[in-house]
């Protein structure tokens, strides 16, 4: 997800960081926190007449956020060259010393998120916002279709297997929530019922690609003379597995209005006009060739994973380390998603 707004880093350390990495000197200014979500940090600053934003794990690191953040920076300074609308990594420090978390250093983005702002050009035309929604599954039907091991990405994620997987894993960081102090555990309803239909339903594996991972809207900036993604951001689930999963996560996250998860969307997920699920499916075939036939299947995938991995802010709300106002709305959008789910099923 996003940002979360927290102090700033040690800027002497980050200038001194930065100097021995060949950057342009001077102080740095006009520090500002970018927030509007409820994970990693992310901050703007200058320095030598160049804007940055820095990326760094959570406030309350988890076990792997450090790891995180790295392979983002790794995958992102791949794609660089590539037509994927990504952030250029500028530098990357995956020395936790520095700043007490890995962190890495990116150009400004020329765009808006949907989720804090809809310019009157996007909120005053429906066209504009249909479109919106096609260049945002354009862009992620381009994703999949890049040649990742042409970008020495063979490693970066495991595809054999990578279906049959995905049900015991999130069910797996499910329990790992218990953990929280106080959680009284996930209640909801049909866990087990979804895990079962995903796995007796299974497609065969495809080839497989590089996937965003967390691909709603977002997590996507648009230009601001028109509906094109100007980058599609935070790919801290990115690895290399079935692209079509990133299909289903766009089909699951489409804002209905008048639902709570359209919430996630601020004045887009009110005003709507986004493409229909139809549009959004036929609209993917032309920028790909894959097989489209179990495009339900990935949508409630993309239901019970992304339900879970919501539900885990609202575990960590019981101990104080997320807002318990953000936890309880994401709990309540777990729970749309999985009734989104068993309608898919049923």
């Amino acid at each position: 997800m996003c940002a979360m707004a927290v102090s700033q880093p040690d800027l002497v350390a980050l200038g001194r960081w930065m100097d021995e990495q060949g950057l342009p000197g001077d102080t740095i200014g006009e520090v500002s926190p970018i927030g509007g979500g409820t994970q990693n940090i992310m901050i703007r600053f200058t320095r030598g007449g160049r804007e940055y934003v820095l990326r760094r794990g959570p406030e309350h690191l988890r076990a792997k956020s450090n790891e995180v953040i790295a392979r983002e920076a790794r995958l992102l300074t791949a794609l660089d060259g590539t037509e994927i609308r990504a952030p250029r990594v500028i530098a990357a420090c995956i020395d936790p010393s520095v700043l007490g978390a890995v962190f890495y250093l990116m150009e400004p983005i020329r765009g808006f998120n949907p989720q804090t702002e809809l310019p009157d050009l996007h909120a005053n035309d429906p066209e504009i916002r249909r479109r919106m929604g096609l260049s945002a599954i354009e862009a992620i039907a381009r994703l999949g279709t890049v040649d990742y091991l042409a970008l020495g990405l063979a490693d970066y994620g495991r595809p054999e297997g990578f279906l049959e997987r995905q049900v015991p894993r999130w069910l797996r960081e499910l329990d790992t929530y218990a953990a929280n102090e106080g959680y009284p555990g996930p209640q909801i309803p049909d866990v087990e019922r979804i895990g079962d239909w995903l796995d007796r339903n299974r497609p065969a594996d495809p080839s497989p690609g590089i996937m965003h991972g967390d691909c709603h809207l977002a997590n996507m900036m648009f230009d601001y003379d028109g509906p094109e993604v100007a980058a599609m951001v935070d790919w801290e689930m990115s690895t290399i597995g079935d692209p079509l999963l990133d299909l289903g996560w766009q089909l699951a996250t489409r804002p209905e209005p008048g639902t709570v998860g359209a919430g996630l969307m601020g004045t887009l997920g009110t005003v709507g006009g986004l493409p229909t699920p139809e549009e959004m499916i036929r609209h993917y075939a032309e920028f790909s060739d894959r097989d489209l036939r179990a495009v339900t299947w990935y949508e409630v995938l993309a239901c019970f994973k992304l339900g879970i991995v919501l539900e885990g802010t609202h575990a960590r709300a019981f101990a104080g380390k997320a807002p318990k106002q953000v936890g309880d709305f994401l709990h309540a959008v777990t729970l749309e998603l999985f009734e989104k789910a068993r309608k898919l099923i049923d």
